[in-house]
């Protein structure tokens, strides 16, 4: 048996394959932008790699398929050991249908960011009340760590955008959409550089005294703060 884990929610996504490694009684684990058909296949020889007794779990192999000339040799290979043994393969973004369709029969477990997450990070501006409002909102269904992380990115993102000397923009820039450029335009326009700069240095601070342990309230509460001072 296959298992897909993917999705935009990679903290989810992680812990869930994570999981599952532990559980696992004999586990084989592969680095899919590292390893090759010939690492499985002696593994196979060895030890009797696909048999009841083994699971094996192999991360970002869809992250590498574009380097790596063995990559469907590879899925091909899996695709004929799935009822052999327990195959669980992790990717840290959200896989495509076509993705997807290299295991016509594996079970797909998705983690999705939920959409009220990005709706909240987009509406985030100076002074706004409603700020708070939405995050509470968004906290029952969504874990702290994660709202917090979205934040994080959405700052990081907007302190980019408002850095028009810089001729070398970030990764997270480089894959956006224009109509989402223009958003984020919008957005750094409403805080400016300087605002951007004093709100980043502060959601650095909470995050390595939240790390540190030295956090002196809760993260939630942290985060209403850093929200009510924008």
């Amino acid at each position: 048996m296959i298992t897909l884990i993917h999705g935009d929610d990679t903290a989810a996504s992680r812990n869930s394959f994570i999981s599952k490694r532990q559980s696992a009684k004999n586990p084989v684990t592969f680095d899919g932008e590292k390893f090759t058909i010939s690492d499985l296949m002696q593994s196979n020889e060895s030890g009797s790699l696909f048999n009841e007794e083994k699971e094996i779990f192999i991360e970002n192999l869809f992250s590498s398929k574009k380097a790596n000339p063995n990559f469907k040799t590879i899925v091909d290979y899996l695709n004929k050991k799935t009822n052999e043994a327990k195959i669980v393969i992790w990717e840290k973004t959200e896989l495509s249908k076509t993705d997807i369709s290299a295991f016509n029969k594996a079970s797909i477990n998705l983690f999705k960011i939920p959409q009220k997450m990005f709706l909240f990070v987009d509406s985030i501006k100076p002074g706004s009340l409603n700020n708070i409002k939405l995050f509470h909102e968004l906290l029952e269904q969504t874990p702290a760590e994660l709202v917090f992380f979205m934040i994080i990115r959405q700052f990081r993102i907007l302190l980019a955008m408002s850095d028009t000397e810089n001729k070398n923009p970030i990764d997270e820039i480089k894959r956006l959409a224009p109509w989402q450029l223009g958003k984020f335009k919008i957005q750094a326009k409403l805080f400016g550089p300087e605002k951007l700069h004093t709100a980043y240095n502060r959601l650095f601070e909470i995050d390595s005294q939240s790390k540190s342990g030295k956090l002196p309230v809760t993260l939630t509460q942290a985060i209403d703060f850093f929200l009510f001072d924008l």
